[in-house]
């Protein structure tokens, strides 16, 4: 495997049909997962590897996120990466920033509401990855659903020639849906985090018995989650990302909590067929993750 430090370096590297994953590093079984199903769809796999400052709304956030190259170096070689991609700040930024990308619309609720800023930071860096990268698909967790729509129409308006491909949540085996901030959670709040994706289940199983109702759902996920720092849960459009009153169309129940200073997010989809719908909870591990023996 090659470390490229910059744009033209990774370019340089590439050989037929190229894959890239985004990410903010300190992979988890979640990130190596997305690698290993990339890796079946392309011949280069490149994972790009930078804490991005400015998709981060609070600057005690962006300091304190978990950072380790050599770790995720050494895991990203193990599941088939080709380049790892981490460059330094002024290879990304290389002067004051004059241009940035916003997508309307599809901000406008949830994270966008509740991080300004959040999405057009995204946007830019994802737009720089993938004028500088060039690749030809790149994948995101589902975990990030709201981005991945914000990504996807992005894609379509600047007519990125790229495929966007989507992969299930990963979760700890009792439900926590991976994520690098989980490290920072103290025993306390990791067993208080487990009310986010009891009550999202909870609601998928309202779904699978025939609820439709948006607001019983997230009544439902907001009962197991009262004692918790809640800033939303909704029923959303997958198309829009905006709040639907009723599950008719592709739709995800989103959460975002606060437990202590780190702030999680989880979502349950609804894809639809037809008259069926399929809740997708994601996928459980068999034991626990790196990051349980984390500190």
């Amino acid at each position: 495997m090659e470390i490229a430090r910059t744009f033209a370096e990774t370019r340089a590297g590439y050989e037929g049909r190229v894959g890239l994953l985004p990410t903010l590093g300190y992979f988890h079984e979640g990130h190596l997962a997305l690698m290993d199903l990339l890796r079946e769809k392309c011949d280069t796999l490149v994972v790009s590897l930078f804490v991005n400052p400015t998709q981060f709304d609070q600057s005690d956030d962006f300091a304190a996120y978990p950072r380790n190259e050599e770790r995720d170096a050494a895991l990203a070689e193990e599941h088939g990466t080709d380049i790892l991609f981490a460059p330094a700040e002024e290879e990304v930024y290389p002067g004051p920033s004059i241009t940035t990308v916003s997508v309307a619309g599809v901000t406008d609720e949830m994270e966008g509401r509740h991080r300004p800023g959040h999405f057009v930071g995204v946007a830019t860096v994802v737009a720089k990855l993938f004028a500088g990268l060039n690749p030809d698909l790149a994948m995101f967790g589902r975990k990030d659903a709201q981005q991945v729509t914000v990504l996807r129409a992005m894609v379509r308006d600047l007519r990125f020639p790229i495929e966007i491909v989507q992969a299930p949540v990963v979760r700890e085996p009792d439900g926590l849906a991976l994520s690098s901030r989980n490290v920072r959670l103290d025993r306390m709040d990791r067993e208080a985090s487990l009310a986010i994706s009891r009550g999202l289940f909870q609601a998928a199983e309202q779904v699978d018995a025939g609820e439709r109702r948006g607001e019983r759902l997230e009544a439902t996920a907001m009962r197991s989650m009262k004692s918790l720092d809640v800033d939303y849960v909704k029923l959303a459009s997958q198309a829009t990302m905006k709040p639907i009153e009723t599950l008719d169309e592709p739709a995800v129940l989103a959460v975002a909590a606060n437990l202590g200073e780190v702030r999680l997010i989880d979502n349950v989809a609804f894809d639809i067929e037809g008259s069926i719908v399929t809740a997708d909870r994601g996928i459980l591990l068999e034991s626990h993750s790196t990051l349980s023996a984390m500190p």
